[in-house]
């Protein structure tokens, strides 16, 4: 028998018991300081978007960046650290 509330103590000492309402589709109240403070439910999420690399592909073209070399990359970043944090940095 599941209890549908949960104090905010037993929300950490009781984790696994707490997982498990939850996967089991069940709503709990949470609890705090003799405070009913809402309900704890699974959400829903959404599938994330998946990647298309051809898209991508194509708004780095519209940006038209100028390529770098790895040492202008350097350069310019150290700079802006120079710039951000002055000559003390180490």
């Amino acid at each position: 028998m599941y209890m549908n509330y949960i104090t905010s103590t037993q929300l950490r000492t009781k984790t696994s018991e707490f997982i498990e309402m939850l996967l089991a589709g069940k709503s709990i109240q949470l609890i705090h300081r003799s405070k009913n403070l809402g309900t704890l439910n699974l959400s829903q999420n959404k599938p994330a978007k998946p990647f298309n690399s051809e898209h991508f592909l194509k708004l780095a073209k519209e940006l038209n960046l100028p390529k770098t070399t790895y040492a202008e990359r350097d350069k310019i970043y150290r700079k802006h650290l120079l710039d951000k944090y002055g000559h003390n940095l180490s």
